[in-house]
């Protein structure tokens, strides 16, 4: 260790960092403080998380490279696991001299099915569902995070999965990476936010609060989710060319349909047992927010990106294998 940590035993230490992904290091201190009795400064609690979230984006490094070396032949053929998903995600930050900045967020998970009742039908249904999620984040573009959301993937053995999903909100930048890492998976725009689209050209035809811009966004939901985006964005065309006031946002939205229209086949999705929501990657996303975009808070970067590995090994339910890996790592 180094001098200044030597007051302290590994536990304490290893505390200090596990805290510092779930509260401000001001409470850190105040916490050890209370339930431990040990005295540790603000300061020194950040100075844990630099040393020891660094190794951990170190040992993150390390798995990266490993993830890509890994040899094709390497795979347990006879082996072969149930469906898997991979959902992308982006939530804003503040960094210190440059303002707010997209902090990517990304979710592997397993899908199970669970019997659930339909709420429009009674009826008992089949619905998949995302299970035991495994996270990743970056704070930069989308070349990093793409190796990143693929070494996690193949961590979780993606290529003996029986089938498999990627789900996301429709931005480019997702469906690139989906296509360069995960070539072979289905597309899926997240169900809420084609939705969203769809009370968005509603409101665009009718204005906001008019009862028939509600009445247009539930007639078209069923269309919608039984795989017909190509009609709706040829109703919006026809709209646009009625409405010339209007015409550039209709196209706008008729763009949104049409292009995604392989990605927006909801009924065939949902039976073929995959889940057609990326609420497992929003409520991460959601989980990042709260610890890096609380009131006030103003990051370095270099600050943030420490405490990225921390947070996503607590989120993922391995911050104590990450901690043995990397405590114990040669370079210590």
């Amino acid at each position: 260790m180094c001098l200044w940590d030597k007051r302290w035993s590994e536990q304490v230490v290893k505390q200090a960092v596990w805290l510092s992904g779930l509260a401000t290091y001001e409470q850190v201190g105040a916490i050890l403080r209370k339930v431990g009795g040990v005295e540790i400064s603000t300061k020194s609690v950040w100075r844990c998380v630099d040393k020891w979230g660094s190794k951990l984006e170190q040992l993150e490094a390390l798995q990266m490279v490993k993830a890509y070396d890994f040899e094709q032949g390497e795979l347990d053929r006879n082996r072969s696991l149930g469906p898997m998903g991979a959902a992308m995600d982006g939530t804003m930050v503040h960094v210190r001299e440059e303002g707010w900045k997209e902090l990517k967020v990304g979710s592997i998970f397993e899908i199970e099915k669970s019997k659930r009742i339909d709420k429009e039908t009674e009826q008992e249904i089949e619905l998949g569902h995302a299970v035991k999620n495994g996270y990743v984040a970056h704070l930069g573009g989308p070349e990093i995070f793409g190796k990143k959301m693929w070494t996690e993937a193949r961590g979780r053995h993606w290529e003996q999965a029986v089938d498999n999903i990627v789900i996301g909100d429709g931005a480019t930048w997702i469906w690139n990476l989906a296509s360069e890492h995960f070539h072979t998976s289905r597309q899926t725009v997240d169900w809420y936010h084609a939705l969203e689209h769809l009370a968005n050209a509603g409101k665009i035809l009718f204005g906001d609060g008019n009862p028939k811009a509600r009445r247009w966004h539930r007639s078209m939901e069923t269309p919608l989710y039984q795989g017909h985006a190509n009609k709706i964005a040829g109703k919006l065309r026809h709209f646009a060319k009625q409405n010339p006031s209007k015409s550039e946002e209709l196209l706008k939205e008729a763009n949104y349909f049409k292009n995604n229209h392989k990605r927006m086949q909801y009924m065939e999705t949902r039976e073929d047992g995959f889940p057609i929501g990326s609420g497992m990657v929003e409520s991460a996303a959601k989980q990042y927010k709260a610890r890096f975009a609380g009131a006030g808070m103003r990051w370095s970067r270099a600050g943030l990106t420490r405490l990225l590995p921390v947070r996503t090994a607590i989120l993922s339910k391995r911050f104590d294998r990450m901690w043995s890996l990397a405590y114990n790592s040669p370079q210590n």
